[in-house]
């Protein structure tokens, strides 16, 4: 049995995204290993902490090692929309994040809902370099914050139609 449900190492092209209207967005992380495309659905909340969780990683990438300069990691792609067909292969349960210093690769492994008892849940693991997480990072964060304004009294969403505050009762 392989240990990977789903296993890009490497990756040729990784992204993260949403597609539909604030509020009813369903978040996807999506990587491209020559002829395979895998698409992973994330909630927004996973989304964001992936973004924070790589600025994190180079953050400290670049204080232990100077030689691991942060420019060198400023090379953004152009197109990080979602490639089709967009059918997603599972919902991401957890996600975790890790650095091979040996080859200069930063992974991700992701797993998914056990779906039927007795059966392991899926998982998948994306190995990138610093140039394209760095980019999937920065994308990210833009693609998060284009999503509802957050009530500045209660913390909570504001959707098109308006709001209830229940600060404001």
């Amino acid at each position: 049995m392989p240990e990977f449900t789903y296993d890009l190492d490497p990756v040729t092209r990784i992204t993260a995204h949403a597609v539909g209207e604030p509020g009813r967005r369903v978040f996807y992380l999506q990587a491209r290993r020559d002829r395979d495309l895998v698409s992973l659905i994330a909630e927004k909340e996973q989304i964001s902490a992936l973004s924070q969780a790589v600025n994190q990683l180079l953050e400290d990438l670049a204080e232990k090692n100077p030689l691991l300069s942060s420019a060198d990691d400023l090379v953004l792609a152009s197109d990080m929309s979602l490639e089709e067909p967009l059918e997603p292969k599972f919902r991401i349960a957890q996600m975790g994040i890790g650095y091979d210093a040996e080859r200069d690769m930063i992974i991700l492994v992701m797993q998914g809902v056990q779906e039927d008892e007795g059966e392991a849940a899926p998982t998948a693991r994306f190995s990138a370099n610093r140039q394209q997480m760095r980019a999937v990072s920065e994308h990210a964060a833009q693609v998060v914050a284009q999503g509802r304004k957050i009530c500045g009294n209660c913390g909570r969403p504001i959707d098109p139609t308006g709001h209830f505050c229940p600060q404001m009762n």
